[in-house]
């Protein structure tokens, strides 16, 4: 489901006319089990404040989390603590 930024879509959640997609990164796991997705497409609502992934997005992720050992790549990400 690929948008122009300016487009906007009607929001699953209040009905809604306004929502936009962004692309966020997510991560799942932690430790040597942690995994970053990048561009993960979200649907953000500025009248209702809800941010949501569709169906079809879950089940892309699901897809990468099952094979990510064959199309991740492995980058060094700097970690710090909040104090």
């Amino acid at each position: 489901m690929k948008r122009s930024k300016a487009e906007t879509i009607t929001c699953g959640n209040c009905g809604k006319t306004g929502a936009r997609i962004i692309h966020v990164s997510r991560s799942y796991g932690k430790g040597s089990a942690l995994l970053v997705i990048e561009n993960v497409p979200v649907v953000s609502c500025p009248r209702c404040g809800e941010s949501y992934v569709t169906a079809a997005t879950l089940r892309e992720i699901d897809n990468i989390k099952r094979n990510c050992s064959k199309i991740a790549s492995t980058r060094p990400v700097p970690v710090a603590a909040f104090v």
